[in-house]
């Protein structure tokens, strides 16, 4: 079955970032400058960038949260900010999954042309709209090795997208999250890559029930170490 739910486990909240990690280090990716946050873990087995959606950014509290998780499990992170502080007044550009998706494979392209960070393997964290952005940029780029969607609208993708995408995705939805749990079906349905859907009982949209955020680390991370293992493995 596509779905598989999960049994609520843990108690862990989304704190909020105040000073950054030792292995982190503000960048500006790509001639535009998006602002962004870098952080390699020693002997990272590769990158995850992330992609937010609804107008939020790279000091989203739950993304950095799960991004610090990640890197305990070996793998560097990018949270960037997909609009510059003047797109962002117009909110039509929060919707505008093309231009979000075109703000991710600049991303992907910054990535690989940095020395720190091109020997490493690429995947997407993509939450709410950003879910949709992150499958329309994968679509057709070979260098994605996985894609995780939390709380996401994969459906915004676009059929085209969604059914030309082979790099392997994870749908995470909350239990509790309604229409979103039928869009996410349906986008499923549609792609004919190597997916999985999953639902996290007792959670919302936002995942801000205690335990429920874990559960989304636990299951990102065993999705990128599945897909992106150790070279050496």
């Amino acid at each position: 079955m596509a779905l598989r739910p999960m049994s609520a486990a843990g108690t862990t909240g989304a704190g909020s970032m105040r000073t950054l990690p030792s292995d982190c280090r503000e960048v500006a990716v790509g001639e535009i400058g998006l602002a962004a946050i870098l952080c390699i873990p020693a002997n990272a087995r590769g990158i995850v960038i992330f992609a937010h959606g609804s107008g939020s950014g790279r000091l989203s509290p739950r993304n950095n949260y799960v991004a610090a998780q990640l890197r305990r499990g070996g793998f560097a992170t990018l949270l960037l900010d997909l609009l510059s502080p003047a797109e962002e007044q117009d909110r039509r550009n929060v919707f505008d999954i093309a231009l979000l998706a075109s703000r991710l494979r600049l991303a992907v392209d910054w990535c690989a042309s940095e020395p720190a960070t091109a020997r490493l393997r690429l995947a997407y964290f993509g939450a709410s709209t950003g879910g949709g952005a992150a499958i329309r940029a994968a679509a057709g780029d070979p260098r994605i090795a996985a894609i995780v969607s939390r709380g996401g609208r994969p459906d915004l993708a676009g059929e085209r997208a969604l059914a030309s995408l082979t790099a392997p995705t994870l749908l995470i939805v909350g239990s509790l999250d309604g229409i979103v749990i039928d869009l996410n079906q349906a986008a499923h349905d549609a792609m004919h890559c190597e997916r999985q859907l999953v639902l996290v009982p007792g959670a919302g949209h936002l995942f801000e029930e205690p335990g429920t955020l874990d559960q989304v680390v636990a299951l990102a991370l065993d999705w990128f170490t599945r897909h992106l293992p150790e070279e050496n493995a």
